[in-house]
């Protein structure tokens, strides 16, 4: 048994653009790094490869002007609403623009004192003093900002109140509730524009009376005149680009990161594990940010990583299996329990999850 455990190791690569062979890029980059710091590339390493330089490589990109389009027809272009955008300019101050683009009027409704992602507008304490319900309350902008003064984002310095207002153009109204089916009191023509729960206010909105819905993984799944899309995801999982474009999630992942073993295998000799990345799924103790604005942690990844952890909890078992050993016998005997450990230890106390 190594003595170092797991180890991340960051690999500069080239800077990438679209039309690159990032197969190419990867593998060389690994191999050439390994041989300059002397790692042995071993069978069952993981290479991941960030989601933003595959979808750069595809060229994966969409317009202002293409995400207009796209809206136009699938709601109609009248007066349509925006429900729990999360605050964001990076991810999503173009989607707006060419979503209020697309409209002739927009409801955008922002739900409090968070998104959905934790980014805050105010916290649970000043809803508390001021005794407001956030599962019933429904705010128009003026309502709200008679309640709050303030409603700067703590680390971005932006208020993202007057920031949507100033990208949706004179054409939009704000208002703030946590209740979907409230944005049906301005217009049966939806755009819910919330990621992991998007299903489900689908939903509550279809059986509340909406007579169109649609989630913005319904939003450029197709391709508009020659842009980019997401047949999956559409622009879910996309980010600030340029000032009139945005770059999309990347399409065929799945496919990407099997050629990317089957390139490591022909050159190394070794079976690695690939995965594309996007956002962690950590959450910030200080700012409640819950890092998962992406639609998944990876969209595409090889049979190898397929699976949930599987493992003992060393802290407990010190404290109990191994109270009575020292030394070699306690490695030992730890050693031991691990290769004779159950395929599935879910509810046994030595796992503990």
């Amino acid at each position: 048994m190594s003595v170092f455990g797991t180890i991340s190791r960051g690999v500069r690569a080239p800077i990438i653009k679209k039309g690159d062979n990032l197969v190419d890029i990867v593998v060389n980059s690994v191999v050439s790094s390994a041989k300059e710091d002397g790692v042995e590339i071993q069978n069952g390493d993981i290479v991941a490869v960030t989601e933003a330089v595959l979808a750069r490589a595809q060229g994966n990109y969409v317009t202002v002007d293409q995400i207009a389009k796209d809206v136009k027809a699938k709601t109609g272009g009248n007066t349509v609403g925006l429900i729990f955008p999360i605050f964001s300019r990076n991810r999503f101050s173009m989607l707006l623009k060419g979503i209020a683009e697309g409209t002739e009027k927009l409801v955008i409704m922002l739900s409090y004192p968070s998104d959905e992602v934790g980014n805050s507008l105010v916290t649970l304490e000043q809803l508390m003093e001021k005794g407001v319900n956030p599962y019933t309350d429904t705010f128009t902008e003026k309502e709200f900002r008679a309640l709050f003064s303030s409603t700067v984002h703590k680390f971005t310095g932006v208020d993202y109140i007057d920031y949507y207002k100033q990208m949706g153009g004179d054409n939009v109204e704000i208002i703030l509730s946590n209740d979907p089916t409230k944005i049906l009191k301005y217009t049966d023509t939806v755009i819910n524009a919330d990621i992991h729960t998007r299903k489900l206010t689908k939903k509550r909105l279809l059986t509340a009376g909406a007579k169109t819905v649609i989630s913005l993984d319904e939003i450029m799944n197709k391709s508009v005149d020659g842009s980019g899309y997401h047949n999956e995801y559409g622009v879910l999982g996309s980010n600030l680009a340029t000032s009139n474009s945005v770059k999309l999630f990347p399409r065929n992942a799945v496919e990407f990161v099997h050629d990317l073993q089957k390139r490591f295998l022909a050159d190394t000799g070794k079976k690695i594990e690939c995965m594309v990345y996007g956002d962690g799924a950590f959450k910030d103790p200080v700012g409640g940010i819950w890092e998962l604005a992406d639609p998944v942690v990876s969209p595409g990844y090889t049979d190898g990583l397929e699976g949930t952890p599987n493992e003992l909890k060393l802290k407990y078992l010190a404290d109990n299996n191994l109270k009575d050993l020292s030394g070699k016998d306690a490695v030992d005997a730890m050693k031991k329990m691990i290769r004779e450990k159950g395929d599935n230890l879910v509810g046994d106390i030595t796992s503990q999850g």
